[in-house]
This record gives C-alpha cells, sequence and structure tokens, in this order.
C-alpha cells in the first residue's frame, strides 16, 4: 500500500492560500466546526506528570485506545510554541490514532498547558535533554511498541532533535514524523519580523506574555523580566529571555543551539519524515531545501497548506491526520 505524499494534498480554492490555512489551523472557528470524533481521544484522558531529570517534571495526558485487544504502539504527541496537549492539531491527530488503535501520550513542554508552577525556571527553546529524559520515562511507564512521535512547529523541531538522541541513550522510539518544523531559527525569526504579515508575530507575543505573566504569577518572589523588557518585540524579548535565563553570550548562539539545519540530521539513526509546505508564511522553505539528509529521512514538501494547517474543507479536519496515521501504521505493520 502507497503512503499518502504532499502532493496528494488538493485543498479547494478558498484553502489554497498558506495564510488562510495558516491562520484556520489554531482558530476558534476552527474547533467550533471540528466533528465531536476530533476530540475523542481528550474523553477519559489520564492527567500524568512525567520526569524530565534532575527534579524537572513535565504535564501530559495519557489515553487508551479501545478498539483493539492489543495496542497498535505507542504514539507521543509535541504540540507547537505556547500550545498544549489540547491544542486542536494535537487533539484531532490524537482522536485519528487512537481510532486506529494506538495509545496516546500528548506532552507538555515546561511552561505550557497549566504546568507553570511545576518548575522555577523559564522555558526555552534548549531545553530538549528534559525532554529526551522524559522520552526515557514514558517508554519505561507505557511500554506499548512501538513507539512513534510525531510533533508540530517548535514541537517539530523538539522531536527531530529528540530523535538523534533517543538511540545513542537506549530509548526505543521507533519513527519521528515531524511538520512543519522549525529548521533554522535565526531564519524563522527573522522571516517572523521582515517578511510576514504583522498578525503572525502579534499572535505569538500575545500568546508569549500572556505565558510570562502566568509565571510570573506562579512564582512572586522570582522576577523573570523587568516591564520594559515585556514590551519589546519578539527580537527584544527573546535577547533578553536568553541574556536572563540561559548560559548563551547572544541569541544568536542560543538560536544555533536548537538549529537542526544543513546537515544536522545526518546523524539520524532512525527513520523520519519532515512534512512541510511551501507556501507556509512562517518557516521559510529555503531551510528546508538546503537541508542534507540521509536516506532514512523522508523531506515532503506540499504545494500548499500553510503552517500546521493542511485542512481539507470546511469540516475543518486536516490531511495531517491520515498522513500521519498511514506512517505511524506502517510503521506498526513492519514491526
Amino acid at each position: 500500500m502507497s503512503l499518502p505524499r504532499g502532493s496528494d494534498f488538493r485543498p479547494p480554492w478558498p484553502l489554497r492560500s498558506g495564510h488562510v490555512q495558516t491562520m484556520l489551523s489554531s482558530s476558534g472557528v476552527r474547533r467550533m466546526l471540528l466533528p465531536r470524533a476530533a476530540q475523542t481521544v481528550s474523553r477519559g484522558a489520564e492527567a500524568v506528570v512525567v520526569d524530565g531529570g534532575g527534579g524537572v517534571r513535565l504535564t501530559g495526558a495519557y489515553t487508551v485506545q479501545k478498539s483493539r485487544s492489543r495496542p497498535r504502539g505507542l504514539a507521543v504527541l509535541f504540540h507547537g510554541w505556547e500550545g498544549s496537549v489540547d491544542s486542536t492539531y494535537v487533539l484531532q491527530t490524537g482522536s485519528r490514532l487512537l481510532v486506529d488503535g494506538w495509545d496516546i501520550l500528548r506532552l507538555n513542554f515546561r511552561d505550557h498547558g497549566d504546568s507553570h508552577s511545576l518548575n522555577e525556571a523559564l522555558f526555552h527553546s534548549c531545553r530538549i535533554d528534559e525532554v529526551v529524559y522524559a522520552l526515557g520515562d514514558i517508554a519505561q511507564r507505557w511500554p506499548a511498541r512501538p513507539m512513534a512521535l510525531a510533533g508540530f512547529s517548535l514541537g517539530g523541531n523538539f522531536a527531530l532533535r529528540a530523535a538523534l538522541q533517543t538511540s545513542r541513550l537506549g530509548i526505543p522510539l521507533s519513527y519521528v514524523l515531524a511538520v512543519c518544523p522549525i529548521i533554522d531559527p535565526g531564519e524563522g525569526m527573522f522571516s517572523l519580523e521582515e517578511t510576514a504579515p504583522w498578525i503572525y508575530q502579534a499572535y505569538f507575543m500575545h500568546k508569549w506574555r500572556h505565558s510570562l505573566q502566568a509565571k510570573q504569577a506562579a512564582f512572586p518572589q522570582h522576577q523573570y523580566f523587568e516591564m520594559s523588557e515585556l514590551k519589546q518585540s519578539l527580537r527584544g524579548l527573546t535577547e533578553a529571555m536568553v541574556l536572563r535565563h540561559t548560559d548563551f553570550k547572544t541569541l544568536q548562539q542560543y538560536l544555533d543551539g536548537y538549529s537542526v539545519a544543513g546537515s544536522a540530521l545526518r546523524a539520524m539513526q532512525i527513520p523520519a519524515t519532515i512534512l512541510t509546505a511551501r507556501d507556509d508564511p512562517v518557516i521559510p522553505i529555503d531551510a528546508f531545501e538546503k537541508l542534507e539528509l540521509p536516506p532514512n529521512v523522508e523531506l515532503d514538501i506540499a504545494s500548499h497548506g500553510g503552517h500546521c494547517g493542511f485542512i481539507r474543507g470546511y469540516g475543518m479536519t486536516s490531511f495531517t491526520d491520515d498522513y500521519i496515521a498511514a506512517r505511524f501504521n506502517a510503521v506498526a505493520d513492519r514491526g
């Protein structure tokens, strides 16, 4: 059986705009129009706390499949920046995989969801070690095999970086799939500031500032930022965060710290897929086309889809659900 390809995604005319796809992907309109089946994974889900090592705790939600006598495997899902385990795209993908017999573990990164009070130190995108440690804890506590991982946007970046380490650490991850991952963070920030419509930066900044305020409320004894810093642009606030809360000396060092650009993914030991869209207004396509990839890493560039959209029609379901399920199922069937 042939697997779906990005070229198979052909949305109707009103949805061929990357901007429309992107704006609808996380909109309240989409959540309202989605069928009830798209939220099945949240019903009966068990709230869990996962060990991130060194006293770090990460929250998540675990759902047991009920369509088969034995699970097909364990699917782990990573949300994007300022998303959560309850983001629409995570719920929709988890619900689709649940139908196919996968147990589902949706993981919140530090300071995402309602987890601001769990860890005093602030989230930043180079905190990959705690996510890898959490995958090891997940593999031990929920031993359904194979274990497959999918991530979206920044979550796709985390998924790829984690997969680079799991083989070396003996974590039994079988496959990773990244949807519209951040490849070169420096290029991505420049794109948001200089070439993308202002609404994208405004959207992300509003969510980030709200998250930082929640963090401050959780730890009132700790001053995370000056008020003047919170009013800065994306670049200015990111640089303030780097200098205050990381060991990096410059903003560029920090951005390079979570880049997977160029030849960074050549060391990937497990099968992997990267799905993106040529009309993504948030992540520049150039970074994908410059990737140096080994044979076990598939790069699939669709003509349409926007940033983590791939919305098929007015029912607001996403092509990525079937795309991810088909590849996860193929991994399980080979196993």
